[in-house]
């Protein structure tokens, strides 16, 4: 099956007074049509960038981005626009990506009426139907982000992101600022939505619980690399890498009779600014010789199981 989304050899770098930041560093990979991928990590490890650089909110400093096939590294202008209808994004705080001078109704309708394709009469109707999609109620329709709740706020911007019809979606932490009771609902929400309309996901998050409910793969970042990739089943069943082994171990447990072993981390952590070449976990992993401090490849070790390790044999 094609792809939606490859991504190869991507790299997004910002400059700083002391050097390249490098926030993600040759990113390989790829998801197919109403997938999820889940992306994983400590905060700062690229996560979010990774998702910004792929639908243009950001440009590339290197790589190649595709969609559908189709190189879209580098487009511009009308190209750029078509692209973007076909991307979308959900926003991790579901207050502030919200105008609060614009109500419900203006929110929603205002992709449609930037595309410029649609009349005023489908506008409303498109409008209508996608708040009652979301299960937002018409009675909210004039209502401010303000006047809302933060599972309300978070539905508006996903109707805002569908309205348009994408076929790939970037959810940046969607329900890390919701309580637990409203991620449930949201998190269900996507999953219908997915399934009726065949939504190709890319779910950022740092909640590992979150990511196993929702993913089918999942890619595992440290400092701008994926240190491994596979199905989120084969990730929680056989973690390979050291890192994604101490992430895992980090997951609070209430079965008493059998705890989790924690794997605590110790170290500097690796500057990402003009890093030396090497696995940038080195410093932390009780596993490294002098090998890891040498350039990493990313292998496939395992069919589908792919880990940038050169002692993953030995672990």
């Amino acid at each position: 099956m094609q792809p939606v989304i490859e991504v190869k050899g991507l790299k997004k770098y910002f400059p700083t007074p002391r050097g390249l930041l490098h926030a993600v560093d040759d990113v390989t990979l790829s998801i197919e049509k109403g997938k999820t991928l889940g992306v994983v990590g400590e905060s700062g490890c690229g996560k979010s960038t990774l998702g910004r650089t792929i639908i243009h909110l950001q440009p590339p400093t290197g790589g190649q981005v595709l969609l559908n096939g189709n190189d879209i590294t580098n487009i511009k202008g009308k190209e750029l626009k078509a692209a973007r209808e076909k991307m979308q994004i959900i926003f991790q705080d579901p207050y502030s990506s919200l105008d609060p001078r614009k109500t419900v109704d203006a929110t929603i309708r205002e992709p449609l009426v930037v595309s410029k394709r649609y009349k005023k009469n489908e506008i409303d109707n498109a409008t209508a139907e996608l708040m009652e999609f979301v299960g937002i109620d018409a009675r909210l329709r004039m209502a401010y982000p303000h006047e809302l709740d933060g599972g309300r706020r978070q539905r508006v911007g996903i109707a805002r992101a569908l309205a348009l019809n994408p076929e790939f979606v970037v959810c940046d932490e969607p329900v890390s600022a919701l309580d637990v009771s409203i991620q449930a609902q949201v998190l269900n929400l996507l999953k219908k939505l997915q399934q009726q309309k065949g939504l190709t996901y890319m779910f950022v998050t740092h909640d590992m619980s979150v990511v196993r409910h929702i993913s089918d793969d999942i890619c595992v970042m440290y400092l701008g690399q994926v240190v491994e990739k596979c199905s989120s089943k084969e990730l929680f069943r056989n973690p390979l890498h050291p890192y994604t082994r101490a992430l895992l171990s980090a997951i609070p447990s209430v079965d008493i009779h059998n705890p989790i072993k924690r794997e605590i981390l110790r170290g500097e952590i690796t500057s990402p600014i003009d890093p030396k070449p090497g696995c940038r976990f080195a410093a932390r992993c009780r596993f490294a010789t002098e090998a890891c401090f040498q350039p990493q490849k990313q292998e496939e070790v395992s069919p589908g199981h792919f880990v940038r390790c050169c002692r993953v044999d030995e672990l």
